[in-house]
């Protein structure tokens, strides 16, 4: 339903389905700063939507929505004319799922692999296409927060589920983009940035002695904006030690403020978060002890400013991110094994720059980036060891490292086709490499008014972190000497967009050389280490697809069955290892994953939304005396939610048919989990 206008521009046409929001029914060609969004993007209701309180002489009005940025790119792009594969999941996507934590929302996404030891997001490792945790990079607000000690504890977020605008993830590497760390991808939490003042909160309580309880102001004046959110969440825990202890509990505490100054020439950002876990480790590290426990204390501060000139575009970020870590092999017993200890400290400037002009858009910056630890068991020797505050213990090692790059990038933009190339420049003082080069070039063509190819080859690096490097107790072995590790990726896809309609498909190969991984042989018998090692080389080859079917937009009405979603990622790696070999990361992935959604309107507010999931792993992990190989399993999720305008009961499970299986190692992951909650907000 596109509507002819002076400016040359787009227009979207809503019609009004309910009380709750309009539905799009035209084609999407609004500006984002994105690659090819895959609009079956975990949606359970229509793919975009607004909010609407107005009566009914409204239906049929045409409206301009906002522009969308994401960070998929150096420049802004339109849909119609990026060519990376980015998933998106909004705020509506956000709100239907029945999840309370980013990690577990990041299950629903075909091409990711989340792999617990503790459910709520106690701990996870989250990968993309086959890689490891530590080798994607995760921005909150698009500010680096990647741990160099150890993606274990990368993914804690000072924002709760409910103050997130929307994720995106975007798979292949993204060196040209983010630099180091993105060697497979990234993950962007965006929070919100809401145009009115308001107060939020939310009570949730269910299962396991599970209770979560937050809140949000928001309080905007003029130019200025300022935001102050806190959050505590615990639980019991599923599982038992031996000596017969729940030790599987945790406890979660959050805080985060937001601002923001607004003027016609410049835009500027800053947050400062905290956020602090304690939680009981079972037998996440080790077989050795299930009474393991870890305290993890995290602190964000961040500035972004940027100018709006329409030729010169200026856009400097500073950081500085501290992590940390205490971590007990034998919980509250120091005496049987010392506490391992551990800080780490994270800064860094970001200057991003583009111009444009009629030759396109040129993108160019550099980025510094210092991350130092230290440590009772990571790094070298200290000359002036250090206390460390608020326990009995000494900091007598550490490590400090820069990262000092440049990238460069160009984008040519014709009618029905974009091409865009560019290179990254890296040094590391981590192992005094030189400066390396890492290019990469995306190119989309646009075959009919709903059909888009397009094909992108990109190059990426990844330092080792410090806990590969030095790791060297309670059975494991780390080589300090590790080489940074490389890869270039080659896709291809097509992608198939119309009102109700979404498909899309992408072929790739990732090849990577000096893969890391810990490894363990077992034919040197029950003691034999965990090493860490670089593998030689490992090929990826994978499929990517997905359908949704919008039956509010089909119909053009208010359906039963709103929305349907299929998706689907295989994958094939090509290492050959010995049958006494058994990997923790890299060798263990997910050969096939299915992702299917359903989106149901019951009655008046009342809404159904299902998802099911299969996982097929190849790998295997040791379980007594015997090796076991990862079994096939499947899960089904289920939330049914009340949505007024300013309130939303619910009700929610996962695991609703209580199946047994592991997800990482032989850590036996929880049963039916079901909670309850509401939440409300009230604008001032």
């Amino acid at each position: 339903m596109k509507e002819n206008n002076p400016k040359g521009r787009q227009t979207w046409r809503f019609r009004r389905y309910s009380n709750r929001s309009y539905a799009v029914f035209c084609s999407l060609q609004k500006p984002v700063n994105i690659g090819v969004i895959t609009v079956a993007m975990l949606a359970s209701v229509p793919a975009v939507t607004i909010s609407a309180q107005t009566n009914k002489d409204m239906q049929n009005q045409v409206y301009e929505l906002e522009e969308i940025e994401v960070t998929g790119s150096r420049v802004p792009l339109t849909v119609s004319q990026a060519a990376r594969m980015v998933t998106v999941l909004d705020r509506e996507a956000i709100a239907a799922a029945p999840v309370q934590t980013v990690n577990d929302l990041l299950k629903y996404a075909v091409g990711v692999d989340v792999r617990q030891r503790g459910d709520m997001g106690v701990q996870t490792d989250i990968s993309i296409r086959g890689g490891s945790s530590e080798q994607i990079a995760i921005l909150l607000d698009g500010i680096n927060i990647c741990d160099p000690q150890t993606s274990h504890n990368a993914a804690e977020f000072p924002v709760d589920i409910h103050e997130i605008e929307r994720i995106e993830v975007l798979e292949g590497p993204a060196g040209r983009v983010y630099g180091t760390s993105s060697l497979v991808g990234a993950i962007n939490i965006v929070t919100k940035d809401d145009v009115n003042s308001g107060v939020e909160a939310h009570l949730d309580g269910g299962s396991f002695g599970f209770f979560d309880g937050g809140g949000r102001v928001n309080f905007l004046t003029g130019k200025w904006g300022n935001s102050l959110s806190g959050g505590f969440t615990r639980s019991d825990g599923y599982s038992w030690s031996k000596a017969n202890h729940l030790n599987s509990d945790f406890k979660k505490s959050k805080l985060f403020y937001r601002g923001k100054y607004d003027h016609e020439h410049v835009g500027i950002r800053w947050h400062a978060g905290f956020s602090q876990k304690d939680f009981g480790a079972n037998t996440f590290y080790s077989t050795a002890s299930d009474e393991q426990f870890e305290h993890v204390r995290k602190y964000f501060m961040a500035v972004q400013a940027e100018t709006k000139g329409t030729f010169f575009h200026f856009k400097p970020s500073a950081y500085w991110n501290r992590s940390e870590d205490r971590f007990e092999f034998f919980r509250g017993q120091p005496d049987r094994v010392p506490f391992n200890y551990h800080r780490t400290d994270v800064y860094g400037v970001n200057l991003n720059n583009y111009i444009q002009s009629f030759l396109g858009k040129t993108a160019f910056g550099a980025e510094f980036r210092n991350e130092g630890v230290i440590s009772t068991t990571l790094g070298e020797p200290l000359d002036h060891p250090k206390p460390v505050h608020g326990a009995d213990g000494v900091y007598s090692v550490g490590l400090n490292r820069t990262h000092l790059s440049f990238h460069l990038e160009h984008t040519v933009l014709l009618k029905r086709f974009t091409l865009s190339a560019g290179v990254i420049a890296v040094k590391n003082t981590g192992n005094e490499m030189n400066f390396r080069f890492y290019p990469g070039v995306d190119a989309s063509f646009q075959l009919a008014p709903y059909w888009k190819v397009y094909a992108s080859y990109n190059t990426s690096l990844r330092m080792p972190s410090f806990t590969e490097l030095y790791y060297s107790v309670g059975g494991y072995k780390a080589d300090k000497f590790l080489k940074p590790e490389e890869m270039e990726a080659v896709e291809v896809g097509v992608k198939f967009l119309r009102p109700g309609i979404r498909a899309t498909a992408s072929l790739y190969h990732n090849h990577g050389t000096n893969l890391i991984d810990w490894v363990k042989d077992l034919s040197k018998g029950d003691e034999a280490p965990w090493e860490s090692v670089n593998h030689a080389v490992v090929n990826t080859l994978g499929i990517e697809t997905s359908l949704v079917f919008d039956f509010s937009e089909l119909l053009e009405r208010n359906a039963f069955l709103r929305t349907i979603q299929l998706s689907y990622n295989y994958m094939d790696q090509d290492k050959e290892t010995s049958q006494s070999t058994q990997s923790m990361y890299s060798l263990e992935y997910l050969k096939h994953k299915v992702v299917a959604r359903g989106s149901f309107h019951l009655w008046k507010k009342l809404d159904l939304n299902v998802a099911y999931r299969w996982h097929d792993r190849r790998g295997n992990y040791q379980q007594g005396d015997e090796m076991h190989s990862y079994r096939p399993y499947s899960l089904l999720d289920a939330r049914l939610s009340w949505m007024a305008p300013q309130y939303k009961l619910y009700i929610e499970a996962n695991n609703l048919l209580d199946k047994s299986y592991f997800d990482h190692g032989n850590i036996p992951q929880p049963g039916i989990w079901v909670r309850a909650g509401i939440s409300c907000r009230f604008d001032l």
